[in-house]
């Protein structure tokens, strides 16, 4: 896991300034999101790049997922395209597939 890879301040300062959602409909999954229509634009689209750019393939079950570690969350797009990307996501490092994988704490799967 690559976590040593800096956050430009401007990027620092977009992460800690947007309110983050707490995703409900998965709560067997506790992370939360930003929805890129609701912030500031070329922000967002800059962290979908660095994400991408700086991260680590990982999974989720048999998806692949480009993950990238700051501190102690971990950030995430669901892969689509750039322009077609609408949600960055993040969780606490103990919560991400792989951690759990290796403690045995997967939630059954519902679907």
């Amino acid at each position: 896991m690559n976590t040593s890879d800096p956050l430009p301040d401007a990027l620092r300062d977009f992460v800690d300034s947007c309110q983050w959602t707490f995703a409900k409909t998965m709560p067997e999954w506790p992370h939360e999101y930003i929805v890129r229509k609701r912030v500031d634009e070329n922000l967002f689209v800059r962290l979908v790049h660095h994400i991408r750019g700086h991260g680590y393939e990982g999974r989720f079950y048999r998806k692949p997922i480009t993950y990238w570690g700051f501190g102690e969350l971990v950030y995430w797009t669901m892969g689509a395209p750039i322009e077609e990307t609408t949600i960055i996501n993040r969780c606490k490092k103990e919560d991400t597939y792989e951690a759990r994988l290796l403690k045995g704490t997967l939630p059954e799967r519902t679907h």
